[in-house]
């Protein structure tokens, strides 16, 4: 059916702020959804409160609010705008919730707005855990034995009828908050407690475990007439008793047979229909042994939603917008192809991993176990023609210190951490294999596919190869085809990462690039993106024309998170304004900037030295910018810079800020220097790049001190260290993250108000965009003290000397700020 001519406006709900569980993808998916409503001429409203979103600029809606996500506040836009409908499953849980919140109240009643797409009794129905069972039991399909309860009487009752352990599932929620695993009847009464406040209805699901079983989500898409399709079928390498989010995740799944594929495909269909989903949905289930129970359903975009759409190709959010208007997916194109329509199911021609990134580098002494609530601030997508390769691709994207075979534990802590899920399981399965543990013994021990533990295996085998065999040409191909970088082959071999490098391209051994296309290369593909590998064939041709590479921040962690991603895609736009080729090295698959449309060329890698090099002999771009990806990417410049004088064959160049400036600012000793040579004022300090030399400077100004290591985001390791003991304990962790910069160690002031001033300069002129007074007194990092536009207490001589200081700053033609 053609597009309903009786909605001309559309209220969209955003997500709000980054919390755990609920990320950029919201941002992702609400920004598709505005694009493909703008397409059918529809008007659209937004609402949301977070300022650091693609999705609020105002280009985005025709109308856009940053209010407080309060189902109070949004009837009065609702009273001012009167939009025909409004879209529930694009804003995430937090969209959910208020739509269903202001059903209850009437305000769609009151105000004749029509809730677009999925219907508010299909919301009940999945996210109200009683109504789920019994809609499920209703059409034959099995869910886990559970009670729903509304107090922690009730609760305990549900210990005589099922045993332990149990699953705890508050209604309402994302993420898995405030649910968990109560292998006691105290454990039980405690997540319990914590799951009836979390939950909007005050309910939670008790449900017997299927810890151990394996767990599969099959993403799903259904329009107005009942057509169905599958768009991507994924496996989790954890087993059930780790959140989804929580855990490794191939695409397409690896260990299924063909029966149990088509039995969970049918389940699928069969649910989305009863259900009467409209648009995308997400189906969770355990399977063992051919037996299969249905644990969650989805009916919205999720973080899985996102995931799917950048391992196919195929715009989930943006299908579901046009669905929710009443187009049908016969008539709606596929934007990625421009010939085939949204009723084509995907295909894939090789496999994705998706790892999820932790906090635990910044929160040292948490609890890094894995539960049924996720912890997880984020995580990356790696593309690969094996299972070996887009592993092995997928932690180089993490961008942590921690890499396979570089940390060792004992035999005990080994099969402690391998019964019990940690951020750090992945790793200590490696280990465990390179001691000689079976594959069988660590199955048991976690409950993992023997599968997946025999493909780290042979990465393991292929490691010990490596250290003994000299290294031919035909070996080195071998290795780079099964994913090993050549950072990890030179510390293996005891060469340098240039030495290997050089090799390879003396022997023409050179990474090619294929496409992600939505359909394995069946028809051809308009708006590709790319990853790499090393084949004989390369998919993606360069242009004549001019072109810039940027690098993107790739995972959200904290103090690198959605504002990244938004400063590069404003770049990307910025550049295409002046008809340049944008491209676009990422691998944040939650993000705007790896939506297949948003640059001319997007690649899906991870954002080390090697792969952006990969990418810039293929590509040889005129420039690459690396001020837009956050620290990851200035971690990069330097190094970069280096590499390329040493390429004489690439005309490459790092554009804006040269990174020997950027250098400037972000080695504590060579910025302390600059600030005393430009007379700028600042506290007494000096720097130190051993223990003995930090407690010489903090005995000469005094403790308190404030310490900070060089090249690191989010004031990682920075604290204030009010004695000797703590200096000396602070200085091995600083020296771990920062170990080739020096420290800074200033004098701390106490009771002191700080300032943050954002400028840009052309070589010219200097602007300054804003000066913000924080709430907090100096000791509370920036990104966590709440901040006023335009300054409240300070003074007219203050903000003048702020501006002087912030002029001289930046006053030499390249100066950073």
């Amino acid at each position: 059916m053609p597009k309903r001519e009786d909605i001309k406006k559309v209220l969209l709900i955003g997500s709000g702020p980054i919390t755990i569980g609920q990320a950029a993808e919201f941002d992702f998916s609400g920004s598709q959804a505005c694009r493909s409503l703008k397409e059918e001429g529809v008007q659209v409203v937004l609402v949301n409160s977070n300022p650091a979103t693609i999705m609020t600029d105002p280009e985005m809606a025709d109308s856009v609010y940053i209010e407080p996500l309060d189902a109070r506040i949004i009837e009065k836009i609702i009273e001012k705008e009167r939009p025909d409908g409004i879209i529930a499953g694009i804003g995430g849980q937090t969209g959910l919730n208020i739509t269903s919140e202001l059903a209850e109240m009437g305000v769609f009643e009151k105000y004749g707005v029509q809730i677009l797409g999925t219907p508010v009794e299909a919301i009940k129905n999945t996210e109200d855990r009683e109504l789920f069972k019994e809609t499920m039991l209703s059409i034959g399909e099995k869910v886990p034995l559970s009670r729903a309860v509304h107090s922690l009487k009730e609760a305990e009752e549900v210990v005589e009828e099922l045993g332990l352990p149990l699953i705890i599932r508050p209604a309402y929620t994302l993420g898995g908050a405030g649910g968990g695993i109560a292998r006691t009847k105290e454990e039980l009464l405690e997540i319990t407690e914590r799951g009836l406040r979390r939950s909007r209805i005050n309910q939670v699901l008790i449900e017997e475990s299927v810890l151990g079983w394996a767990e599969v989500e099959y993403e799903v898409m259904r329009d107005a007439n009942d057509t169905c399709i599958v768009i991507c079928n994924m496996e989790n390498i954890d087993p059930m008793g780790v959140h989804t989010g929580e855990s490794a995740v191939v695409a397409p799944s690896q260990t299924l047979s063909d029966e149990e594929h088509q039995m969970l495909r049918s389940a699928s269909i069969k649910i989305i229909r009863a259900l009467k989903i409209e648009g995308g949905c997400n189906i969770q289930y355990a399977l063992k042994e051919g037996d299969y129970r249905i644990v969650e359903v989805n009916p919205r975009v999720s973080r899985s939603s996102a995931l799917a759409s950048k391992a196919t190709g195929y715009p989930i959010a943006r299908v579901t917008a046009k669905i929710a208007i009443g187009m049908t997916l016969d008539e709606i194109v596929n934007s990625v192809t421009k010939s085939t329509p949204a009723s084509f199911e995907p295909a894939l021609d090789y496999v994705i991993t998706k790892i999820p990134r932790w906090p635990f580098d910044k929160f040292t002494t948490a609890d890094k176990t894995l539960t049924t609530a996720m912890k997880s601030t984020g995580e990356i997508m790696a593309i690969g023609r094996t299972i070996e390769e887009s592993l092995l691709k997928a932690f180089k994207s993490l961008d942590i210190d921690s890499q396979l075979g570089i940390k060792r534990w004992d035999e005990p802590e080994i099969k402690t951490l391998l019964k019990t899920p940690t951020s750090e399981r992945l790793f200590v399965i490696f280990h465990a294999l390179e001691r000689g543990m079976s594959i069988k013994e660590i199955a048991e021990l976690t409950s993992i596919n023997p599968f997946f533990i025999s493909k780290m295996k042979k990465i393991v085998e292929m490691e010990k190869h490596i250290r003994t065999e000299e290294l031919t040409p035909e070996f080195l191909r071998e290795v780079k085809r099964m994913g090993f970088p050549d950072s990890r082959l030179a510390e293996l071999t005891g060469k340098t990462r240039e030495q290997i490098s050089d090799f390879r391209h003396e022997e023409g051994i050179l990474a090619t690039f294929k496409m992600v296309d939505t359909c394995a290369a069946e028809f051809e593909a308009a708006t590709p993106y790319y990853y790499s590998t090393y084949e004989n064939t390369c998919e993606t041709n360069s242009t004549d024309k001019k072109k810039i590479l940027i690098l993107g921040a790739g995972p959200i962690r904290i103090g690198q998170g959605i504002e990244f991603d938004y400063c590069t895609v404003h770049a990307v736009t910025a550049l295409r304004e002046e008809g340049i080729e944008t491209h676009i090295i990422n691998n944040n698959p939650e993000t705007v900037s790896t939506d297949f449309d948003t640059s001319d060329k997007l690649f899906f890698e991870p954002l080390t030295m090697e792969y952006v090099m990969n990418v810039i002999e293929r590509e040889r771009p005129d420039g690459v910018l690396v001020q837009f990806g956050g620290q990851t990417s200035v971690n990069l410049a330097l190094p970069l810079k280096k590499e390329l004088k040493r390429r004489t064959d690439l005309n490459t160049v790092i554009l804006g800020t040269d990174p020997e400036d950027m250098d400037l600012a972000e080695d504590r000793e060579k910025f302390y220097l600059l600030m005393q040579e430009l007379g700028i004022p600042q506290p007494e300090g000096g720097y130190a790049t051993s223990q003995q030399e930090a407690i010489e400077v903090a005995k000469r100004i005094g403790f308190p001190v404030l310490v900070r290591p060089s090249y690191v985001l989010g004031g990682r390791a920075m604290e204030i260290v009010y004695d000797e003991i703590d200096l000396e304990r602070y200085m091995k962790e600083a020296v771990r993250v920062s170990p080739e910069h020096p420290i800074l160690i200033d004098d701390f002031l106490e009771a002191a108000c700080e300032i943050d001033v954002d400028a840009v300069c052309d070589q010219k002129d200097v602007l300054i965009g804003a000066i913000m007074e924080h709430i907090e007194e100096a000791g509370v990092h920036s990104g966590d003290s709440a901040c006023v536009i335009p300054p409240q207490s300070l003074s007219k001589e203050v903000l003048d000397q702020v501006r002087d200081l912030s002029l001289i700053h930046i006053s030499e033609p390249t100066r950073p700020y």
